[in-house]
């Protein structure tokens, strides 16, 4: 390219720190990079934006991933790329997005020290159902665009603090996600470790090749019974070493202490699974004759008969086939009675989450969870609390949009 027309090119450029206030104002940190809480220097507007700074130099395949489905999605529940910046200086690449005060991983983890505080303070109810609501329906949105999440958690489930868009869930960090076909195709190896492994559905840990929408419903039932208890269902010890491995038998293991052993009659094609016999050879089924999830979420005062217990058995199916889908979620009878869902998950509720702090440039985030193995990976909002106020209910949501076309060499296929 030539010289001159670079150095022009260089000095039109919009720079990030021309534009925006975000120094000392650091919200989260992870292996892509950095999240920035930012303030336009203009005064144009007094919006709140998150600047991610992506780690390295360059657009990696993820980021690309991110950036060509952040520019087509377009839905209430999924997380809106404003813009995107590339600096030829240093060839950082910043992508801004809406700054989101909350995320689900904050918010449980402040209800998870209530309890170890001893004086325990549940989700609201009301709350729960909302969250998952608009969770079923942003993933609804993107199933019905061919789009898998694969990274569904806590962390990456955003929620709008004070604004037009006040307790409006946002699903966010699409690096993992991928274009899917039907008929299902199998999927390449290009990522060694595809959703963190407490969330991560039962055909995965078998070495599943045509998984499909199904795991990020398990990974929503998983959410789900995290939002009711304040604990993560399945939680076990984590490995950092990513491995090609898909088996891992620490975490079949509490699924299976929390589920019980899938019977032949409940998930028949088991036996079809890649990583079957080792599960013959490491697994007894009388080991887990008593478990089941009733047991447990008894044991959190969940009934079984209720309609929120009978909803989370559908999105914990051990057979893929056979777990709901988010339509038929969000058509379950668990949204039909009071309180019903609302588009401000707030609404009615008066717990004052704490604001989130800023970090250090060198401090790691979180240090003590991390000690716990709880797993974190912060996205493009921090954690700020006001008081909640009632909202209309939350009927008028759009299940889907246009159907998106994008480049299916750029995401992965």
């Amino acid at each position: 390219m030539d010289y001159d027309f670079k150095t022009k090119l260089a000095a039109e450029r919009e720079k990030v720190e021309d534009l925006f206030e975000y120094e000392g104002c650091k919200v989260g940190r992870g292996t892509y990079g950095h999240v920035y809480k930012a303030k336009r220097k203009d005064g144009k507007d007094e919006k709140e934006y998150a600047l991610k700074q992506i780690e390295g130099t360059g657009i990696s395949m993820s980021a690309c991933r991110e950036i060509a489905l952040l520019r087509e999605l377009k839905h209430p529940n999924v997380i809106a790329l404003q813009k995107v910046f590339l600096s030829h200086s240093d060839r950082k690449v910043w992508l801004l997005f809406d700054y989101a005060e909350h995320d689900l991983w904050h918010i449980i983890k402040f209800h998870r020290a209530s309890k170890a505080n001893k004086k325990p303070m549940q989700l609201p109810r009301g709350m729960v159902k909302s969250l998952l609501y608009q969770i079923l329906d942003g993933i609804h949105y993107l199933h019905g665009n061919w789009v898998l999440h694969r990274d569904l958690k806590p962390a990456n489930i955003l929620v709008m603090g004070e604004g037009p868009e006040r307790g409006r869930v946002k699903i966010a960090d699409m690096g993992f996600a991928r274009l899917f076909n039907s008929p299902l195709k199998p999927l390449a190896d290009l990522d060694p470790v595809v959703v963190t492994f407490w969330y991560r559905a039962p055909e995965l840990l078998l070495g599943a090749r045509h998984y499909t929408k199904a795991i990020d419903i398990w990974a929503i039932g998983c959410i789900f019974a995290e939002l009711l208890t304040s604990e993560p269902i399945f939680h076990c010890r984590q490995e950092d070493i990513k491995t090609s491995n898909p088996f891992h038998h620490d975490q079949l293991d509490r699924i299976f202490s929390v589920m019980g052993f899938p019977a032949d009659k409940d998930w028949e094609d088991i036996r079809k699974m890649p990583e079957y016999p080792t599960l013959q050879k490491d697994f007894r089924r009388t080991t887990y004759a008593n478990s089941s999830l009733i047991k447990y979420m008894e044991k959190h005062k969940v009934k079984p008969d209720s309609k929120v217990f009978l909803l989370l058995q559908k999105l914990l199916t051990m057979d893929p086939t056979k777990r709901i889908t988010s339509e038929q979620a969000l058509q379950d009878p668990y949204f039909l009675e009071d309180p019903l869902p609302t588009s401000d998950v707030f609404a009615g509720c008066q717990i004052p989450y704490p604001k989130r702090e800023f970090l250090n440039e060198d401090e790691p985030e979180e240090k003590t969870e991390k000690v716990k193995h709880f797993p974190r990976s912060v996205s493009v909002g921090g954690t700020m609390g006001n008081q909640c106020r009632s909202s209309c209910y939350f009927r008028t949501m759009t299940a889907f949009g246009p159907k998106i076309e994008l480049s299916h060499s750029l995401l992965g296929m």
